[in-house]
């Protein structure tokens, strides 16, 4: 079958999240399985720089009057597998980052940015304008490609199954009504039956009303969107359609995080050479700024510094980390609060070290240095990191809830245990957890055993895109 997989960023061209892993990951994954996939992107800078083998492509015409939309054809420069670029210089040709500017504002026409995206992917299942290649499936991601199935359906393009995946359903895509003046759909499509919801366009409820088959990135998040907690004002609609709902684990790319082969760590190791990952805590304690001790066990945290990662649990609980011996690094940026308060403690606490940026390369060097990898999260759809820190035998301390409940096993299980799970997000059980492991890391036979059964788990794309594919086997929908 011919899949377009179709969304606003893609590793290693343009990346702000997990999306980005996910878009360059996947679609290798799919072709290596035997699928005919090509990419769709907007051709930001960053893409158009890039991609190899560009071809200047074909015109779509001026569908917003606000200037001509290129179709560029190329080449993803590390896999080879083919991308389109949707090239709208006034939308995708700009500085600052792809969905804010550099006050950190969102762009203000992203309402058009990412419809014409949509528009595009739909029109792609065209036969008649569709070029030399056209779709069976879109493979939709997020809310910036929410329009195209209504873009199919008011278009009358029938031949073309859709496929949605939710990657994170806080972020929807909201807009005022006014928008429909610029983003080439009837007006009739404003309705509870269409884009609306409450009172706005939703990129994020078109989506889910006019998919074929919806995905989401775990079966814990699948599940938990469907309740008022997690479900932002869409478990109705997502309730109603339970049927066509599925939740699959993303992979991760061993190719890039396996201790065996990873440039950036100080020493390579692997399931058989345990003892080799001491070298990379005692480079991490140098760079990092921390006393050099084996004996202080190691916590580390890696990502976005807010409350939805838990980082506030975390902060009210250092000074018991402390207390117990060990010793925390911290890689990430966020609220600023939470940046000021780390960087203050830092600069006054030996055992605490927080480099206020992101750097994928000392990302590694935690991931592979320490002996515990710190994930509190109160929602997380999926989670990449904490399936990183397994392979490398870091073993995480996570919240059951989304993709950590579905990829670690609390160490009290009695088989395949590889870290420490804790239910209420609250600061005394994130400490619990943090003792458990502390306790655990003491016994040196039983630590073993753990970071055995965390470093057997194979997350590799190979799993998730055999998933993907039967569903993309499943009829089309039947609408009543």
């Amino acid at each position: 079958m011919s899949v377009l997989f179709v969304a606003s960023e893609a590793y290693p061209l343009v990346k702000t999240g997990g999306l980005a892993d996910v878009a360059g990951a996947l679609p290798p994954a799919l072709a290596e399985a035997g699928e005919d996939i090509r990419l769709l992107l907007p051709a930001y800078p960053q893409a158009l720089d890039g991609v190899v083998n560009r071809r200047d492509g074909r015109s779509m015409g001026d569908p917003f009057g606000i200037g001509e939309v290129r179709l560029i054809e190329a080449q993803m420069p590390d896999s080879g597998l083919p991308v389109y670029l949707v090239d709208c210089p006034v939308l995708y040709r700009r500085d600052g980052g792809i969905y804010q500017q550099a006050s950190g504002e969102d762009w203000p026409d992203n309402h058009a940015r990412f419809a014409l995206l949509s528009q595009i992917a739909a029109r792609m299942g065209n036969p008649l304008e569709g070029g030399d290649w056209v779709p069976d499936i879109l493979h939709l991601n997020d809310w910036q490609t929410g329009l195209a199935g209504a873009y199919l359906h008011y278009y009358g393009i029938k031949g073309v199954k859709t496929v949605f995946t939710i990657h994170n359903l806080r972020y929807q895509g909201q807009f005022d009504p006014s928008i429909m003046q610029v983003i080439a759909l009837p007006q009739e499509a404003y309705g509870v039956n269409g884009i609306e919801f409450h009172g706005a366009v939703s990129y994020m409820k078109s989506a889910l009303f006019f998919s074929d088959h919806i995905t989401t990135v775990s079966r814990t998040y699948a599940q938990e969107i469907q309740t008022p907690e997690f479900g932002y004002g869409m478990e109705g609609l997502l309730q109603a359609r339970a049927e066509d709902l599925y939740g699959i684990v993303n992979g991760i790319d061993y190719g890039i995080w396996n201790p065996e082969t990873d440039r950036l760590i100080a020493q390579n190791y692997s399931i058989d050479s345990l003892d080799r990952k001491m070298a990379n805590k005692r480079a991490l304690q140098r760079e990092m700024g921390l006393p050099v001790d084996d004996d202080a066990p190691l916590l580390g945290f890696v990502g976005r510094l807010t409350e939805q990662k838990g980082v506030d649990l975390i902060a009210e609980n250092l000074q018991y980390i402390m207390s117990a011996g060990a010793q925390i690094v911290f890689l990430g940026t966020g609220d600023k609060r939470l940046e000021d308060f780390l960087k203050e403690l830092s600069s006054s606490h030996a055992r605490i070290s927080a480099r206020i940026m992101y750097n994928e390369e000392i990302a590694h060097r935690i991931i592979a240095g320490c002996d515990m990898f710190l994930m509190p999260s109160r929602f997380e759809p999926c989670g990449l990191t904490q399936m990183y820190a397994l392979r490398y035998g870091t073993l995480p301390i996570v919240r059951r809830t989304g993709g950590l409940n579905d990829t670690v096993t609390d160490l009290n299980e009695k088989e395949g245990a590889d870290g420490v799970v804790f239910d209420v997000p609250v600061p005394q059980a994130l400490g619990k957890a943090i003792g458990r492991a502390i306790t655990a890391w003491k016994d040196k036979n039983e630590w073993r055993q753990l970071q055995q059964n965390a470093m057997k788990k194979d997350f590799g794309w190979d799993r998730s895109a055999q998933e993907y594919i039967k569903i993309y086997r499943k009829p089309r929908r039947v609408r009543v």
